[in-house]
């Protein structure tokens, strides 16, 4: 009886083909380097093993091996096996360099806004977590779970959320998501079968968030906006309101006082719903915390946050704090299983209950405010005709630049290697207002050691 197939150790998938076994074995194994299906250092199973896969004489495949080693394809050392060669040159049927994708080149200094310093995650803190937290867990948290997400995780976003950012919070109303974007998509099929078809939105933000309401078929409707943030007497017919209450993004500013109540105001009387993004609401240097909107009517807002600022974007976690009238609704629309990892959501639990992911906020602030004020000092010194604003909070500044500039500053960055973006790149193509010129700078994602050269870069193409 031959051997099992499970027990074979190497699967190797290659037909030989043509007349003769060795010359098809060769042409096969010949082919699958010649195509990079077996990339260089591949290394191959032995003679014997192949053999008995195959179902044919194990000299059989030795012979192809040396034939494929004498032509160069392979390589053969005692005690290292038979591996696919290196190759420097391109092999014959690869395609000439010119017709080849060219590989896309990284920014050597990236200050694109919104990204956290990805190198200072907390690797050692996060492991340890997630040591405590899988040694603790009962076997039922491994299953397929609630809808909701884990109750560990629900419960310990409740208690860090009221105290942290005054949200009322019930762990029956929190809804942990993939990100704000699964968040965003949940409540876009909830409002669009409410019969809502009208969003109204900030002036300037994130067109991914505008593109993932039109794919729930609802039309987002750009609001004014001026010193005080933005204006909600525009609210008009719309059905919902997205906005960045805590710090408007990308334009710095918290949402008046006056504007806070009356957008309440107006969910109250209307019914409507405010979604509030409170995208960085740990990060705040020069003023106080601004509460989440939230804590004003927890029955007309839903609260939305995530990890992506506080620790990293691939951890792809999130959350919602929802209404009572719709925490059934969003837990519908999201689908019967959890969509999120069960070991992150019990690490990160841990990680709040612990207080290490307070820890790890309070030295992420600090960090950012000093590369704020490095940020503003060098713009001070080599710049003057330009203007720092919105520092007083985030991961970003904007910076004034003088009129008709813009295009030219961020085409000279580009030639710098810098990644940065314009204010006009954030503008709701359907804002009646034409924005400033200006930068909007992440100070988030350099890392530590990189932050200087990135500041230098950036001073030397301003004007």
């Amino acid at each position: 009886m031959g051997k099992p197939w499970a027990t074979l150790g190497f699967d190797l998938h290659v037909e030989p083909t043509g007349p003769g076994l060795r010359k098809g074995l060769t042409k096969a194994l010949r082919e699958a380097v010649r195509s990079g299906r077996l990339a260089p250092g591949t290394r191959l199973p032995s003679s014997r093993s192949l053999a008995a896969d195959l179902g044919i004489a194990r000299n059989t495949v030795a012979d192809a091996y040396a034939d494929l080693v004498a032509e160069g394809w392979l390589t053969a050392r005692q005690g290292s096996g038979t591996l696919v060669a290196e190759r420097t040159s391109p092999g014959p049927g690869t395609a000439p360099a010119a017709t080849r994708p060219r590989a896309v080149r990284s920014p050597a200094h990236d200050l694109q806004p919104g990204r956290p310093d990805v190198a200072s995650f907390p690797r050692a803190e996060w492991l340890r977590a997630a040591r405590r937290a899988l040694t603790a867990a009962p076997n039922r948290a491994l299953g397929y779970g609630d809808p909701r997400g884990l109750a560990e995780l629900r419960t310990a976003l409740a208690e860090y959320l009221s105290r942290a950012r005054g949200v009322r919070a019930d762990p029956d109303r929190i809804l942990v998501c993939a990100g704000f974007g699964q968040g965003l998509q949940i409540l876009g099929a909830v409002l669009r079968a409410r019969g809502v078809r009208t969003v109204a939105v900030e002036s300037y933000g994130l067109d991914v968030h505008w593109e993932l309401l039109a794919a729930a078929g609802l039309h987002s409707r750009p609001l004014p906006f001026d010193g005080l943030g933005t204006s909600v007497e525009g609210l008009a017919d719309a059905g919902a309101v997205l906005l960045t209450p805590a710090h408007q993004f990308p334009m710095g500013v918290p949402l008046h006082p006056e504007r806070r109540a009356a957008v309440v105001d107006w969910a109250r009387r209307t019914g409507g719903l405010i979604l509030e993004d409170d995208y960085d609401g740990e990060f705040r240097y020069d003023r106080r915390p601004v509460g989440a909107l939230q804590g004003l009517d927890p029955d007309h807002v839903v609260y939305l946050g995530t990890t992506s600022k506080s620790l990293a974007p691939g951890l792809r976690l999130g959350w919602m704090v929802l209404p009572p009238a719709l925490a059934e609704e969003a837990c519908a629309a999201k689908g019967p299983t959890d969509t999120c990892g069960v070991l992150d959501q019990l690490t990160l639990a841990e990680f709040i209950v612990s207080g290490a992911y307070d820890r790890h906020v309070r030295a992420a602030r600090l960090r950012y405010r000093r590369r704020r004020d490095a940020l503003v000092r060098a713009v001070a010194a080599h710049a003057p005709d330009v203007r720092v604003t919105g520092i007083a909070a985030g991961l970003h500044a904007v910076l004034r630049l003088p009129p008709g500039t813009e295009q030219s500053v961020v085409h000279a960055a580009a030639w710098q290697g810098l990644a940065v973006q314009g204010l006009h790149r954030f503008r709701h193509e359907g804002a009646s207002a034409e924005p400033p010129d200006a930068l909007v700078v992440g100070y988030g994602t350099p890392p530590d050691h990189g932050w200087a050269e990135a500041l230098n870069a950036l001073c030397r193409v301003l004007p």
